[in-house]
């Protein structure tokens, strides 16, 4: 277990954009939960810089989420409505369809600094409405995304047929 009690600076800090930057996404994240020895609670600190996302659009058909805004102000697109965010906001983004797809922008001029708080069920299907993708993912015993035991990102006309490479 980790410590019971961390201050919210405490966790290192990772880059949340694709390799070589982005235009688009900039966020720096910081795991908190891990660091205090949550396995059932996701807990993250996000930072997003001024004019940038922190994650692409999504939805998830397994997991809760919800946001705490701190700093700065922003937009939240939840479904297809928008609504602009500020310091004491909470944001719920419910397991569910695309109607439930939900993405925090930052759309002031400073950084953007929310808490995002999740439940862990795992296995996850993450689905990302823009780009016609989804995630599929087993993560333990790995401990994130990025390190899950099995992960795909595909889109459905990637899809195999079920007995594709079976003895028949």
């Amino acid at each position: 277990m980790g410590a019971p009690v961390i201050h919210i600076d405490a966790p290192d800090r990772f880059p949340m954009a694709p390799e070589g930057g982005s235009d688009i996404f900039g966020a720096q994240i910081s795991p908190v939960g891990q660091a205090l020895g949550l396995t059932r609670l996701g807990l993250t600190v996000i930072e997003v810089a001024p004019g940038k996302r922190g994650f692409p659009f999504h939805n998830h058909l397994a997991n809760d989420e919800a946001f705490i805004i701190l700093e700065g102000t922003g937009t939240y697109r939840f479904g297809t409505n928008e609504h602009p965010v500020k310091p004491g906001d909470i944001c719920a983004a419910p397991k569910g369809g695309p109607e439930t797809a939900h993405q925090i922008i930052n759309t002031g001029d400073s950084t953007l600094k929310y808490i995002g708080i999740s439940t862990r069920n795992d296995p996850e299907i993450v689905e990302y409405p823009d780009s016609g993708k989804f995630a599929a993912m087993a993560i333990w015993p790995g401990s994130s995304f990025f390190d899950a035991h099995l992960r795909v990102v595909a889109r459905r006309e990637d899809g195999r047929d079920y007995w594709e490479g079976e003895e028949t």
